[in-house]
């Protein structure tokens, strides 16, 4: 259960002491021992959201190719099914804006207790050997002239489009001088995601309480002028602006803020996965009735993806739900979606360039989305286990001088 984190502190004799509740996630002290564990209804959320991301990116190379695949499908359908992969990053900004609050608290007792150094090596070791190794990839493919991997001139070449991948300015690079290649392209998200981290454990250690939380509800405010009137017209910034994916991220600290020092009521948990449900639903498969609504000309419609998404979160959260072992490999990709949002353009552009080279009969478009979604995931899976994860973990012990030095939190049982 998320709704009561722990936090152990070594003795001097270096064994771990009697873990402690949090009672406020920013300035009380722990008192009682909880566990922690995997939120299967969390994982089951960016699963759906990278499916979203995955159905969007094959969309958009049949599209490119002028390959009349939705030809007689309802409108509503081929929305609900192949455009909704903005909506899928803001559910994953949601997620990460959660699990970024929520381990600080289980780790550290209170936010406000975050060694900002550990913070940061934490997400140093997460997320740098693959992005690092991925950047190695592309730009080795770039000076080989592979199609699909090579950035143009017109954007900066590759030492630009380096620097603005390692200091997390993709998105802004693309609305100024144009799209990147595919595998650059999907660097937009982290580069909004890793620029509030930078300043999340900053804001931690010197807003406290209700500065912090004002801090958030700020976010939360701006995000839908940030892809609306802050963008100034222009399309590209309307997706990849910071403000618009920061509100999402925002709501999910909030979430994991509210949920720290409370166990809901089932009553309140069900509400919640209700209503969340239903946010969701809506604003992923009404689109052309939600479009009468403004809601999306008005930057709102992401807004109540971030909020639904939330809701669901709090919920799965705060339930004991486990899910069936038929819903296990859903579990896997979700687990793994950084893995798989990270490698899954090369398994997007190998299955549509088959595609191609078969003539692209129609009668495969739909396996190819299936066998596109199957083989990323077990990329996905594979990168994880073998690289990603390993080397999360001996980085972690070499610089932070093991588990206890980074805040591990001792598990009941």
């Amino acid at each position: 259960m998320l709704g009561r984190p722990t936090l152990c502190k070594g003795a001097k004799d270096g064994a771990p002491r009697h873990c402690e509740r949090v009672l406020n996630p920013m300035t009380e002290q722990p008192n009682q021992t909880r566990s922690w564990t995997r939120i299967d209804g969390v994982d089951c959320l960016r699963a759906l959201a990278i499916f979203y991301v995955l159905m969007n990116h094959v969309n958009m190379r049949l599209r490119g190719a002028r390959i009349p695949y939705t030809h007689g499908m309802p409108k509503q359908l081929v929305v609900a099914l192949v455009w909704q992969g903005q909506p899928g990053v803001q559910i994953f900004f949601a997620v990460s804006g959660f699990l970024i609050a929520a381990t600080t608290i289980r780790r550290w007792g209170t936010l406000g207790d975050v060694r900002i150094k550990d913070f940061y090596l934490i997400r140093f070791a997460r997320i740098a050997p693959l992005l690092l190794t991925l950047l190695a990839i592309l730009s080795l493919l770039h000076a080989l002239h592979v199609p699909n991997y090579v950035v143009k001139p017109q954007t900066g070449g590759l030492g630009r489009a380096l620097v603005a991948a390692l200091t997390f300015h993709i998105g802004w690079l693309e609305a100024t001088r144009g799209y990147l290649p595919g595998n650059w392209d999907i660097l937009w998200s982290l580069s909004v995601e890793e620029l509030f981290y930078l300043g999340f454990p900053l804001a931690c250690r010197f807003l406290r309480g209700r500065w912090l939380i004002a801090l958030l509800g700020v976010f939360v405010v701006l995000g839908p002028f940030g892809r609306t009137l802050l963008t100034h017209g222009n399309d590209v910034w309307q997706e990849y602006s910071y403000l618009g994916g920061m509100d999402a991220i925002a709501l999910g600290c909030l979430t994991a803020i509210c949920l720290a020092h409370r166990t809901l009521k089932p009553a309140t948990v069900r509400a919640c996965l209700a209503g969340g449900l239903t946010l969701l639903i809506l604003c992923l498969t009404c689109s052309p009735q939600l479009a009468k609504l403004k809601l999306e000309e008005t930057g709102l419609l992401m807004t109540f993806v971030g909020i639904g998404a939330c809701l669901v979160i709090a919920a799965a959260s705060q339930s004991r739900w486990r899910a069936p072992r038929f819903v296990r490999p859903l579990l896997a990709y979700g687990r793994n979606s950084y893995e798989v949002y990270l490698t899954h353009m090369f398994v997007v552009y190998t299955c549509f360039d088959q595609f191609v080279r078969w003539g692209k009969p129609l009668t495969l478009v739909w396996p190819l989305f299936g066998v596109t979604i199957l083989l990323a995931g077990a990329l996905g899976v594979l990168v994880a286990r073998f690289y990603s994860e390993p080397a999360n973990r001996w980085l972690r012990v070499r610089f932070g001088d093991g588990p206890r030095e980074i805040g591990t939190v001792l598990r009941e049982g």
